[in-house]
């Protein structure tokens, strides 16, 4: 059929590649188009381009068209470019689809039509538990035992892999799911049913807002969520306030990335942006390299924004270029992302479009910091060190103090090493360790200690040898960069060498000091300092003759062992001395942030891409070797305890029943305030008493064969029993913590599973009340689905988490809430009432329903369904039974 928007369709063409087509929201009104967040040009092109009068409506378009006025009130829906899925959300969303398969081969339809709608990318990377923590063995008894527990989960995701379509599974020992994401799965512009637009994503993993650091929209959601984007149903969302983050001034030379991206995350947590889009702009950004916009975006959680979006730029095409583009796709995105105004050029001011609202913030206001000389939370500006050192020498001994006399603050030592002669103090510098474990994730704090060292051995610099030194990098990867990058024999010559992989110094793994150090120290009564970039330094961790400690990062470590000191103020005062007796300075040897982004940009990034790439291309041995079965149908085992056919689809039928009232329901649970999903469906091991357990060991497994509910995820009669097993559940129909509820008509205390099953083999419909915040903290698909299989039809509370009521109505279940001002306790329920809930048959979005008690009291809720979609999920008793009958002849 014509499509509503075909007027808006353009061409891209150019001699340097094919022509391609693409729509072209400008048509519709250049000048309000211009006025809108770049964030929120993405999400009008996919409206545009997916509107089909159903799902996605033109009022949608106008909408966002007309964001400024509509921003919080108007809902849209959104259709993003692929999925994402990590293994523990990714093995329930495909036992769905191919329960569903079975489902409508019973009913005469052909199983093949059943397939992911929208692109689907499911990274096997949550299933590694650690069995073995004994260096050197443990990666390769981990990997054996990982294999062959997950043995018949990794040979349903093959069968997935091989017999649905729009599904790319990507096997394990590859890479982790954010990292996949931002190094091989992301294209920026995607390409098809004829043609090119905008990539965007929706995934289960916590990680998926770093997305947006390179100008791809994304963000989290649940998995019943990801389920329905997975079978072509749109999200819906209220259209968002965007922030605009205003980036200026420059960032201080000593600032590290880590300085910068905690600095800004800092701002922006203070800056109160809760469920907010942001948008940074402003000369400043441009200081940003593409993995400091990644690692920026990231922090989502830690400031309460739901994406952090960094429009695409210069930077961002030139980290392009080393990663996932070829010559010809780097010149047709940025011809596209330059057609549609989705490509960023901060120098040109009428660019700026409006936001609900701007912050600034000041690079220049970020200042390196260390922290010490006891605790990680005492930190000091590295400006201020000497002062704060002399301080604490001379405060009362406690987190800050030594209580160093005056005249013994000058104390100097003299002794032995190797012939000759040197001398101690206070503050001297004895232990220096480059610990990368808590630096992985942005590879340019450990570049920068390379860089300096490179710099500091040209200008003549050395590290004392009396100094124990080591490099401990968190994993092989960083030695290969720094190998790659050139920087790791200069830090050999500094005395930096790697010693191994693990944890070393932070847990005081440091080889002993020289005596004669040692010995110098105890006759002076010296506060020796040790300085390293790991995570831990309690007072005498390091060693017991070491009294201060103070955690810097990796380039301040080699800082101040070249120093020799923390007495020093490192912007006014040298280093050292090179051989012609030439003071040199830190900002000597200092690498500019454009000398580290190149190294990490030119040779770092595209050797790790590289690799990256072959490791893809080449998969895992193991996975390259497992057996699966040829069938469009799933081969359920029935003794398998992982993988088991859902009842979803028990009674599948074209016809759709109009919402039945709720008639006579006991609550299965009387619960308070903030139910957190781990408390309706824990996700980590299961209790050797727990219903879950119980039945594990019915099918002849020990205790030690249980694995975790997370690993258990595509079997149901596990998940079931796991619901509401957590042992910090407080349920006031029993009165006291743990997974037991009350079967009211019996008066018995039974696990949850155990009454739930009771009530559904009496045909009683439950109900379950609560406080506010149910369903808070992270999405989890099983604590809708679990609730849904124990026969809960509806939940009341104060109020609940926006994803799980989601989830809720994605699986039939009535999420009501209780007027303002009421609750359980005001409407003085004891919780052992039944209750009728009268749903009318013309059910409306947001419609107040009657409930009535046994005891003759009657009360109003708010039926929390938001939309249409809400409530024709509902009416077909979910997401899933809804495209199940939409199949159906």
């Amino acid at each position: 059929t014509e499509h509503p928007f075909g007027h808006l369709i353009d061409t891209l063409q150019s001699e340097q590649y094919e022509e391609r087509r693409y729509f072209n929201p400008q048509k519709l009104s250049d000048v309000r188009y211009e006025k809108l967040p770049f964030c929120m040009r993405v999400l009008l092109e996919s409206t545009i381009r997916k509107c089909d009068g159903f799902y996605i409506k033109t009022d949608d378009v106008s909408s966002i068209l007309d964001w400024q006025k509509q921003q919080n009130q108007a809902e849209i829906a959104f259709s993003p470019a692929r999925v994402l899925l990590q293994d523990f959300t990714g093995i329930p969303a495909m036992v769905d689809l191919a329960a569903m398969r079975d489902a409508l081969a019973k009913q005469g339809v052909d199983p093949n039509l059943v397939n992911p709608r929208c692109p689907t990318d499911l990274i096997v990377d949550h299933s590694l538990q650690i069995d073995y923590s004994k260096w050197p063995d443990t990666m390769i008894r981990n990997q054996e035992m990982e294999l062959i527990r997950n043995k018949e989960r990794l040979q349903f995701f093959k069968w997935c892999s091989k017999t649905f379509k729009n599904i790319n599974v990507v096997p394990p020992d590859i890479n982790t799911v954010h990292q996949l994401n931002l190094e091989y799965l992301c294209q920026v512009v995607q390409e098809g049913e004829g043609f090119i637009y905008p990539d965007s994503v929706v995934g289960t993993d916590s990680h998926t807002t770093m997305i947006n650091g390179l100008g791809i929209l994304g963000w989290g959601v649940g998995g019943i969520e990801s389920e329905a984007v997975m079978l072509g149903q749109p999200v819906s969302l209220t259209l968002p306030q965007v922030v605009g983050c205003k980036l200026v001034g420059t960032i201080n030379p000593l600032a590290t990335s880590i300085d910068t991206v905690l600095g800004i995350t800092k701002h922006l947590r203070q800056a109160g942006i809760g469920g907010k889009f942001v948008e940074f702009f402003g000369p400043g950004v441009q200081q940003l390299s593409a993995p400091d916009r990644t690692t920026i975006a990231n922090m989502c959680p830690e400031y309460n924004a739901t994406v952090s979006f960094f429009p695409v730029d210069d930077i961002t095409l030139q980290h392009f270029k080393h990663t996932i583009c070829s010559e010809e796709k780097l010149v047709v995105l940025e011809d596209y992302l330059k057609s549609i105004k989705l490509f960023r050029s901060y120098g040109d001011q009428s660019e700026e479009p409006q936001y609900s609202e701007v912050i600034e913030m000041n690079l220049s206001s970020i200042v390196p910091h260390v922290s010490g000389p006891k605790r990680p939370q005492d930190r000091v500006a590295v400006t201020c060190m000497k002062e704060d050192f002399i301080n604490c020498l001379n405060e009362k001994v406690g987190f800050k103090g030594f209580h160093i006399s005056k005249e013994k603050q000058a104390t100097q030592v003299p002794f032995l090493h190797e012939g000759a002669e040197y001398n101690l103090a206070h503050g001297s510098v004895v232990i220096a360790a480059v610990i990368s474990c808590t630096n992985n994730c942005n590879p340019s704090v450990m570049l920068a200690a390379g860089l300096l060292a490179k710099k500091a051995v040209e200008a003549g610099l050395m590290v004392k040898p009396y100094i124990r030194t080591s490099l401990v990098p968190g994993s092989g990867t960083v030695t290969h960069y720094l190998n790659t990058s050139g920087v790791l024999p200069y830090l050999r010559k500094l005395g930096f060498e790697v010693v191994g992989y693990g944890c070393a110094t932070c847990v005081g793994n440091t080889a002993p000091l020289p005596e004669s150090v040692v010995e110098a120290i105890k006759q002076g009564d010296l506060v020796a300092c040790g300085v390293l970039s790991g995570n831990r330094h309690l007072e005498g961790r390091l060693c017991d003759c070491i009294r201060a400690n103070y955690l810097a990062s990796p380039p301040l470590v080699m800082a101040y062992a070249i120093a020799g000191t923390v007495s020093i103020n490192l912007e006014t005062e040298p280093l050292g001395v090179n051989s012609e007796g030439k003071d040199v300075y830190l900002r000597d040897i200092w690498p500019s942030k454009e000398e580290v982004n190149h190294t990490e940009e030119n040779i770092v990034i595209a050797s790790m891409f590289k690799e990256l790439r072959s490791r893809m291309e080449k998969g895992s041995t193991f996975w390259n070797s497992l057996e699966s079965a040829e069938s469009a149908l799933f081969p359920w085992d029935p003794k398998s305890t992982y993988i088991r056919c859902p009842s979803f689809f028990s009674k599948l039928s074209k016809e759709v029943c109009t919402p039945q009232s709720i008639e006579g329901a006991y609550p299965l649970l009387f619960l308070g305030d903030k139910v957190t999903t781990d408390h309706i469906s824990p996700a980590g091991s299961i209790a050797r008493v727990s219903a879950a357990a119980k039945y594990l060991q019915s099918k002849r497994l020990t205790p030690r064969e249980f694995n975790s509910y997370g690993a258990r995820r595509g079997n149901d009669a596990v998940m079931t029993r796991g619901t509401f097993a957590s042992i910090k559940l407080q349920n006031r129909l029993i009165g006291k913590t743990g997974p037991k509820t009350l079967h009211i008509p019996s008066g018995q205390m039974l696990d949850v599973f155990e009454a739930a099953e009771r009530y559904q083999r009496d045909g009683v419909p439950l109900i379950i009340l609560a406080g506010k915040e149910y369903g808070s903290g992270s999405s989890r698909d099983w604590a809708a689905k679990g609730p849904y299989l124990l026969g809960v039809r509806a939940v009341i509370a104060e109020s609940f988490e926006k994803i799980h009521r989601n989830h809720l109505v994605g699986m039939g279940i009535a999420p009501l809430q209780f007027l303002p001002g009421q609750n359980a306790d005001s409407l003085e329920l004891c919780g052992k009432e039944r209750f009728t809930i009268n749903i009318p048959q013309e059910l409306i979005p947001r419609q107040q329903l009657i409930v009535q008690t046994s005891t003759g009291k009657s009360f109003s809720v708010m039926a929390l369904f938001e939309n249409d979609m809400d409530v024709a999920f509902f009416r077909h008793g979910g997401i899933l039974k809804y495209v199940a009958r939409s199949l159906l002849p």
